[in-house]
């Protein structure tokens, strides 16, 4: 059975840089667990394959049962001198959002 990260938790993002960070804080145990084993650097890279190179960093903060993920070489150089519309901050919560996941 497939599962969407955004039925399992909610997501932020913030940019600097070229690096765009994602977070995602899951709304209860059960799907702290899921997110924790499949939402691996390398699915998150997948999914932002067409927007950023990368490489992904995943930290895990487990009190708040939260994930951080790190995304380098993702804003089109960075926010100043992309060519993007919104290709940084907010919308890039969306893509972590739409990711598929097996529940």
């Amino acid at each position: 059975m497939s599962i969407k990260v955004y039925e399992l938790g909610h997501a932020r993002a913030g940019d600097k840089g070229n690096t765009s960070n994602v977070s995602v804080t899951a709304y209860d145990e059960r799907a702290w667990n899921i997110l924790r084993e499949q939402l691996t650097p390398e699915r998150v890279m997948q999914a932002y394959g067409e927007i950023a190179k990368g490489p992904v960093t995943r930290y895990e903060l487990p009190k708040l049962r939260a994930l951080n993920f790190v995304i380098e070489n993702a804003l089109g150089g960075g926010v100043t001198v992309s060519l993007a519309q919104d290709m940084h901050g907010k919308s890039l919560s969306y893509v972590m959002l739409g990711i598929d996941l097996h529940g």
